[in-house]
C-alpha cells in the first residue's frame, strides 16, 4: 500500500510559480509510474502530467505544455510539478497518483493510489 501526501499548493497570482511535492511512502518508489491530475470545482479529474519510473519519459497535457514540469527523486521517494506563468484557470486541487509498474498513463482509472490533494488558486 503506497501513501501519497502532497504540499506546496497556496494562493499566487496570475504569472507566478509554485511548486508542488508529492512523498510517497510504503513501497518501492521506482516500481512506480506517477501522475499529476488537477480537479476544478464542477469539472472532471483531468491529467496534467505523468512520469515513468526512471524520469526519462514524460507527458503533459496540452494546456499546461511549456509552463509545468513533472520531475521526480527516486531516492527522496518524491514527484514535484514545478508550475510556471500560472493562470486563473490553472484553479484547482492537484492531486498526485501512483500506478504499479514503469510505463506513464494519462487515464485516472489505472492509477492505484491517490493523494488528498492540494489546492491551487491563481488569483490577483
Amino acid at each position: 500500500q503506497v501513501q501519497l501526501v502532497e504540499s506546496g499548493g497556496g494562493l499566487v497570482q496570475p504569472g507566478g510559480s509554485l511548486r508542488l511535492s508529492c512523498a510517497a511512502s510504503g513501497g518501492t518508489f521506482s516500481n512506480y509510474a506517477m501522475g499529476w491530475f488537477r480537479q476544478a470545482p464542477g469539472k472532471e479529474r483531468d491529467i496534467v502530467a505523468a512520469i515513468n519510473w526512471s524520469g526519462g519519459v514524460t507527458y503533459y497535457a496540452a494546456f499546461v505544455k511549456g509552463r509545468f514540469t513533472i520531475s521526480r527523486d527516486n531516492a527522496q521517494n518524491t514527484v514535484y510539478l514545478q508550475m510556471s506563468s500560472l493562470k486563473p484557470e490553472d484553479t484547482a486541487v492537484y492531486y498526485c497518483a501512483a500506478r504499479p509498474g514503469v510505463g506513464l498513463a494519462t487515464k485516472t482509472a489505472l492509477y492505484d493510489y491517490w493523494g488528498q490533494g492540494t489546492q491551487v488558486t491563481v488569483s490577483s
